[in-house]
């Protein structure tokens, strides 16, 4: 017995001595497993700390977030501040918090972060929960991410699903959180967030998706945009009706259960189905669709120098232009069914401001501008600048030339369409009927460097001035922006504008960068312009551009047709504007038929400038200036005299003083008072002229007899009331080769103005 209790005894002993050992066992495990976790924990906090140290210095500072600059698309507005065309890499344009619905607010919180207002830019809860799924998945799966996250991203991250960029997310938005309130915070998300096709912010995509400005959203246009940020090409309502509709039903409960909406709201936004905007086809935000071939000229001429890609393409600037939409559209309308290719220019002639430019039919399918780079033949209407150097060297619109075969010693043999001549004609007569022969003739007698002269003077700044008598032809390679300015000149009263598209820049926080104003400088006399622009009346009466003709209005302007009807021009103009047209192949084949300017582009330039006319408001007739010193006289078309009963009338501008003072004595005028007449008309033979010529075609067609009181003292019967007045050749005629070809080296061809447009996308790395 006392054995069993000793052994007893003992067996306790050496159990309590073994549970000693195994806790000290354990202790010792447990010390070493703690002491390993201590470890752990310290090198995990470190590491942590190293990791958060790393990702912070990587980050941007808090003056570098204060600094950022959201990408904000340029607006070009025309001059009445309708939106142009948008300019961007990125469509955004930003608006107040204040200026969006309440119900588009109420709708983004619901779907993507109902207590924003609540949290300090992160949900721990959240984050844990995501980070759990992205663990055991072996990379990030899991969203959590509150509004302020996403604007971080947004703003200053990519969209790779990593656990790296979400903990610099997480940094961030703690960050923003205390630099920014609330609704500083939110107005930034709703600028930012991407709404698809190609709509950044709330702004671009209420008026891509609806038509209408942010504030006016309503509670089912809302939840439709609210459900588009999560995933906005596959709830987009133009693409996947149904998966829209259901994800906006999400938005909807979502503000129900908030309580944030009523039940019949709830049941309204659900049932309603409302009215999308007509999508236009998508195109590359980069390239231009509105207005094109105007924006491209202001955006490759003045604001991509001056300015750069960046702050053109990412600045938000405001580029208020000269443009009227109205018109513009009109332009585009008119040149994109011609038969031809073409361009259209108009011009305010007092300010040089372009209102209307269009340089071709299809700018996607060509980016050649016609308008400002297409240098081409005028034909005609060039010959204004011929007859207003006449008349600037004392010539009058009443004075005569011969219509008569031309022949020069090198054998240039330039004739009439139709090759009929009508012997002694007036210059304003020549004009109007735009016969060929007279214009050499005026141009011999002016000499060719006081046309150069002339043309330079009123805006002609091409480099393709042929100085030979050609030129009188209209042989010039010219733009027609060019020819707009020059009939400007003509229209303002003898000032020369230089036209220009913008008026003024300003940057995204309405400061102005730049103005811009009318420059004018004095080219002719007020006499000369208002007397040239006189005999283009004429041409618009009751000559070869009378189917221009606005009724109502002053109308003046030129025909042009260049040989083998390659090009056809209209340039003219009514008071307070000018219009130029030109049509012509690219490859300068003929138009087909004997295509004219009258055929071609006058019926464009009408129906243009009637569509103008009625826009604008424009004055009816021209204001002679005071210092103008001329006056209107009654004449008749043939001679140039006072018109009688029997004349073929028309009523002319010329100098003051110099305007003759006896009737027409072929049509019931006496002669003898006629030739007494000190400002009778006189006949100008040009240096190629000789008897023969003169003797020939002197007055031809206009025989009639005079009546026997005005038989001369000797018996003879008086054969012309017109003193003749020969003129020398100080230039040695100037006439060009025979037979040369003035497209051989053409200027401005259609492929390398196409290359040369890729060249400056590249140059201002619009594209790669």
């Amino acid at each position: 017995m006392l054995l069993m209790q000793f052994n007893d005894k003992n067996f306790s002993l050496d159990k309590k001595k073994k549970q000693g050992k195994n806790k000290k066992i354990f202790n010792r495990i447990f010390s070493h497993i703690a002491l390993i976790a201590a470890i752990a924990a310290a090198v995990l906090a470190i590491f942590i700390a190293l990791f958060i140290r790393d990702i912070s210095q990587s980050l941007p500072t808090s003056e570098e977030i204060l600094g950022h600059e959201p990408s904000l698309a340029t607006i070009v507005y025309d001059r009445n501040e309708k939106v142009v065309t948008r300019l961007f890499q990125e469509n955004r344009n930003w608006v107040k918090l204040d200026a969006v619905s309440p119900w588009m607010v109420k709708a983004i919180l619901a779907a993507e972060d109902d207590k924003f207002y609540d949290h300090s830019g992160i949900r721990p809860v959240a984050i844990l929960r995501a980070g759990i799924v992205d663990i055991f998945h072996r990379g990030a799966r899991q969203g959590g991410s509150t509004i302020t996250q996403q604007l971080a991203r947004n703003l200053f991250l990519t969209k790779e699903k990593t656990i790296v960029r979400k903990a610099k997310e997480a940094i961030l938005a703690l960050r923003l959180e205390r630099i920014y309130t609330k609704d500083q915070l939110l107005e930034m998300y709703l600028n930012t967030i991407y709404m698809g096709h190609g709509a950044y912010g709330i702004d671009s995509a209420s008026k891509n998706y609806f038509g209408k400005s942010p504030s006016q959203l309503t509670i089912t246009e809302s939840a439709i945009l609210a459900g588009l940020v999560a995933a906005p090409e596959t709830y987009s309502p133009y693409r996947n009706s149904d998966m829209s509709a259901a994800r906006r039903e999400y938005v909807l409960r979502r503000m129900l259960d908030l309580d944030w909406i009523s039940k019949s709201d709830y049941d309204t936004g659900v049932r309603e189905q409302p009215q999308l905007l007509k999508r236009e086809a998508s195109k590359s935000s980069l390239f231009l669709k509105d207005s094109p071939h105007f924006v491209s000229y202001i955006l490759f001429n003045k604001l991509l120098p001056k300015y750069g890609t960046e702050q053109v393409y990412r600045g938000g600037l405001r580029v208020y232009t000269t443009i009227d939409l109205d018109l513009q559209k009109k332009a585009e309308e008119l040149v994109s069914k011609m038969k031809h290719e073409g361009a259209l220019v108009a011009l305010d002639p007092n300010t040089g401001e372009i209102l209307a430019l269009v340089g071709g039919r299809d700018f996607d399918a060509s980016k050649f501008n016609r308008a400002t780079q297409a240098f081409r033949q005028p034909g005609s209407a060039f010959k204004p600048v011929v007859y207003a150097t006449a008349l600037e060297n004392g010539y009058r619109a009443v004075d005569h030339l011969l219509d008569a075969p031309l022949l020069f010693p090198n054998g240039w043999e330039p004739g009439n369409y139709g090759g009929k001549y009508d012997g002694e004609v007036t210059l304003m007569d020549a004009l109007a009927r735009s016969i060929n022969t007279v214009a050499v003739r005026l141009a011999q007698i002016d000499g060719v460097s006081r046309v150069v002269d002339m043309a330079r003077r009123i805006g002609i700044t091409t480099p393709h001035l042929p100085e030979d008598l050609s030129l009188a032809l209209g042989t010039a390679s010219v733009t027609p922006l060019e020819m707009s300015v020059a009939y400007s000149t003509f229209a303002n009263n003898g000032y020369k504008v230089e036209p220009y598209g913008i008026k003024e820049v300003k940057g995204k926080n309405g400061e102005s960068f730049e103005q811009n104003g009318p420059k004018i400088t004095n080219a002719i006399s007020v006499t000369t312009a208002v007397t040239t622009r006189s005999m283009l009346e004429q041409v618009a009466l009751w000559g070869t551009g009378a189917k221009a003709k606005v009724e109502g209005y002053q109308t003046f302007g030129k025909t042009g047709t260049t040989n083998d009807w390659t090009d056809a021009w209209f340039a003219g103009g009514i008071p307070g504007l000018v219009v130029v047209v030109y049509v012509g192949n690219d490859d300068h084949t003929p138009l087909g038929g004997k295509t004219t300017g009258t055929v071609a582009a006058v019926p464009v330039w009408k129906e243009f400038v009637s569509f103008a006319v009625k826009k604008l408001k424009l004055p009816q007739t021209f204001i002679l200036p005071p210092d103008a010193g001329v006056e209107s006289v009654n004449v008749c078309k043939k001679t140039g005299f006072l018109a009688s009963s029997g004349c073929p009338a028309a009523n002319i501008l010329l100098p003051a003083g110099h305007a003759p003072i006896s009737y027409c004595p072929w049509h019931g005028g006496s002669l003898s008072a006629a030739r007494a007449d000190e400002n009778a008309p006189q006949l100008v033979l040009a240096p190629i002229d000789d008897e023969m010529t003169h003797y020939k075609y002197a007055m031809r067609g206009l025989s009639q007899e005079p009546s026997a009181s005005d038989q001369d003292v000797q018996g003879q019967t008086a054969d012309t009331p017109v003193a003749t007045k020969k003129t020398k050749d100080t230039e040695h005629a100037k006439a060009p080769v025979k037979n040369s070809d003035p497209y051989k080296k053409d200027p401005s061809e259609a492929e390398q103005m196409e290359a040369r447009y890729q060249e400056l996308l590249k140059k201002y790395k619009i594209i790669e």
